[in-house]
């Protein structure tokens, strides 16, 4: 599903990539939320069957409230991610639309003697991703009070006359919010969000505060495919994981990990020095592949305090990728053709 929310009455303004990061980082953006697809889980068994079915504590969830999971298989490697948000009479279920029909024929191989349905309800649902600084002022300002959600809770609202559900999510760097309702609400508050300072922002854009932000992306630096199956703890997302919450499918392999107190390989930022290589790029050290690069970007970070044409720009070079921790631990020189790559923490201190 995909919604044109650009109409004749929205600004068409387009500013450039490095003032679209800076609104993101210092003010206000929004962006359509045209990736994201929904599965609700009914059922009288919704709850104990999710729960052994992903990493987190469904169980856990009081309605209102989400957290962040992986999907497993038998042998501890990740399938997939998703959220799930609990309702009093379902489990909603937010995934990438580029996951729905795998993970859907995953799950429905486990629903035995379960009373569980699943329903994709993506077509039934429009988003806009609300981002900044002033997010929640601004949502506030034009009256939806959810912008006083802490991180990973939900809320339903009236807005003009319609139902709007304000999601507040994961946000490493600035607060970030979900807005949710039918096509004809989001195109008016999209209008609204705009004719009040925020600014419309690029995949581009987006891109590099994810970066900034060092949060992976399944299919991407969480690698699930014909080479590679990453496990949960070389993500480094442990927001993803409960230790305590009984079976769940692949928890063997979890637990081993985490009694053991480490893995081979791990997730982390890079700060390159030299020319940008393209994601899939392969680090090296005395001699041998010890990294992949699976994001990479050059990001234009505008200084503090100075905005308009002439604000000055300070070049960055990220990128995100899995590494094996000897080469971590042993401070070995990272290089790839024509430049070297420097192990940091992530999010990015963006000035």
């Amino acid at each position: 599903m995909t919604t044109d929310l650009q109409t004749a009455d929205v600004p068409t303004s387009n500013p450039d990539t490095a003032t679209q990061l800076s609104a993101l980082l210092t003010g206000v953006a929004i962006a359509p939320l045209v990736d994201t697809g929904w599965i609700r889980v009914t059922g009288e068994d919704r709850l104990r069957w999710l729960n052994g079915m992903v990493t987190n504590s469904i169980a856990g969830l009081a309605p209102g409230e989400g957290c962040y999971n992986f999907v497993l298989n038998a042998q501890g490697r990740i399938q997939g991610d998703l959220i799930a948000w609990m309702q009093e009479d379902s489990i909603l279920l937010e995934i990438g639309r580029d996951q729905i029909a795998k993970l859907l024929a995953h799950f429905n191989r486990f629903i035995i003697m379960d009373d569980v349905e699943l329903t994709d309800i993506g077509d039934e649902r429009n988003g806009l991703s609300v981002a900044g600084p002033q997010a929640a002022a601004l949502l506030r300002e034009i009256g939806l009070t959810g912008a006083s959600l802490a991180p990973m809770q939900r809320q339903t609202a009236a807005w003009s006359g319609s139902t709007v559900i304000t999601l507040s999510t994961h946000s490493p760097l600035v607060p970030r919010f979900e807005l949710w309702a039918d096509s004809a609400t989001i195109a008016a508050l999209r209008v609204e969000l705009m004719a009040a300072g925020a600014i419309a922002v690029s995949p581009e854009a987006l891109e590099q505060l994810r970066i900034l932000e060092g949060t992976p992306r399944y299919g991407i630096d969480i690698r699930d495919n014909e080479k590679t199956h990453d496990l949960p703890q070389e993500t480094g997302q442990t927001r993803a994981l409960h230790f305590t919450k009984g079976c769940y499918l692949g928890q063997e392999i979890v637990e081993r990990i985490h009694s053991r107190g480490a893995v081979h390989r791990t997730f982390s930022g890079f700060v390159l020095t030299g020319p940008v290589p393209a994601a899939g790029t392969f680090l090296e050290a005395d001699g041998k592949p010890v990294a992949e690069l699976t994001s990479v970007a050059s990001i234009q970070l505008r200084e503090s305090g100075l905005t308009g044409e002439h604000a000055a720009s300070c070049p960055v070079q990220l990128a995100m990728g899995i590494v094996r921790r000897e080469a971590l631990d042993r401070k070995l020189t990272l290089t790839y053709p024509g430049g070297i790559a420097t192990p940091i923490s992530l999010p990015y201190a963006v000035p």
